[in-house]
Order: structure tokens, then C-alpha cells, then sequence
């Protein structure tokens, strides 16, 4: 049992890891991209901000929502281990699905930039 416990907190560690790709992307990538903040003073920033909130919103509804309805029997390391399963199983189907779309984009780009290149010569040329 401890030894399981200790992997669900190893699996919660990893999801708050793997989650962080798309809190960056949301949070940092703007400021750093303006060059407003370094990367570093970025990363500081968006942790400060993330721990301070817990304090500032007092009113956490839809946890104590959840916390009522949901029995407390039915609150096992079992059905915590297979949330975080699925949640890391999300972040990573929604980040690879990202980075295909991206590619897939950039791809659209250029084929869009090729055929415009090409439509333009022989535009040129006709009379």
C-alpha cells in the first residue's frame, strides 16, 4: 500500500510536469516572446502567481462542489491512479496532436507560398 501510494505521488508529479508544456505555452510564451520578461523571470513569475492564488481566491466552488457530491468511499489510490493515468495520457495525445498541427500548418505555408510563387510567374507572362 505505501509503495503504491508512493507511485501515485511519483504519477501526480509527473502530470504537474507534463501539464506545465501547456500552462507555459498559455502563460510564458507571451511575455517572453515581447521580451517584456527573461525565460527565468518568466518561469519565477508564472510559480509565484500560481502559489499566491491558492491564498487570494478564497472561494474554491467547484472543489468543494466535488467534494460533497463525490462519496468518500469511493475515493480509493485506485481511482486516483487511474485519473492521473488518463490525465497524462491526455496531455501527451493533446501535445503530440498539437505539434502535428503545427507541422502540418507550417506545411500549408509553404505549399501556400509555392503555388502564390508560381502563380506570380506565369502571370507575369501571360498577355
Amino acid at each position: 500500500m505505501t509503495s503504491f501510494l508512493i507511485v501515485i505521488i511519483i504519477l501526480a508529479l509527473i502530470f504537474d510536469y507534463i501539464n506545465g508544456f501547456h500552462d507555459a505555452a498559455n502563460s510564458i510564451a507571451t511575455v517572453v516572446s515581447t521580451k517584456v520578461l527573461t525565460p527565468f523571470q518568466a518561469v519565477l513569475w508564472a510559480a509565484l502567481f500560481n502559489f499566491v492564488a491558492f491564498f487570494i481566491f478564497k472561494d474554491h466552488g467547484v472543489a468543494n462542489t466535488i467534494a460533497k457530491t463525490v462519496k468518500q468511499d469511493s475515493i480509493t489510490l485506485e481511482v486516483i491512479f487511474s485519473g492521473l493515468i488518463a490525465a497524462i495520457a491526455w496531455n501527451l495525445i493533446y501535445l503530440v496532436a498539437g505539434y502535428s498541427l503545427i507541422i502540418v500548418s507550417y506545411a500549408y505555408r509553404w505549399i501556400c507560398r509555392r503555388s502564390d510563387r508560381a502563380y506570380r510567374r506565369v502571370r507575369r507572362y501571360q498577355f
